[in-house]
């Protein structure tokens, strides 16, 4: 999974912004101004991504590319390695699912801007 390839398909999902809040290196992804995705622009090692809770331990069983977020809530965010132990699709499957947990989470009024 290249940088490139993710930030296009992360830019593809409705209402997604991007920025650098945590300094010139690290890239988040937006839905309605709360963060869905991030991760190192430099290496791209893996991607921090949100992820319901049962659901998180069970990648983390099943895929050793998988494991708790680095410097996020454990219950709450994986980190999931773009260095070919974790199948492409897979991890685009999963940054949908975090885009759409936290569209579900937006306040009502918030949504209804959205769409």
């Amino acid at each position: 999974m290249t940088l490139d390839y993710f930030r296009d398909y992360c830019l593809s999902l409705p209402n997604v912004t991007e920025d650098t809040p945590f300094g010139p290196d690290v890239l988040v992804f937006r839905v309605g101004g709360k963060i869905f995705a991030l991760m190192d622009m430099e290496t791209f090692p893996y991607v921090n991504l949100k992820c319901d809770p049962e659901r998180a331990i069970q990648l983390r069983e099943e895929y050793p590319g998988i494991t708790p977020g680095y410097h996020m809530n454990k219950k709450l965010w994986n980190s999931v390695s773009t260095q070919g132990n974790v199948p492409d699709p897979l991890i685009l499957e999963l940054a949908k699912d975090s885009y759409q947990l936290i569209f579900e989470s937006l306040p009502k009024k918030v949504k209804e801007s959205l769409q």
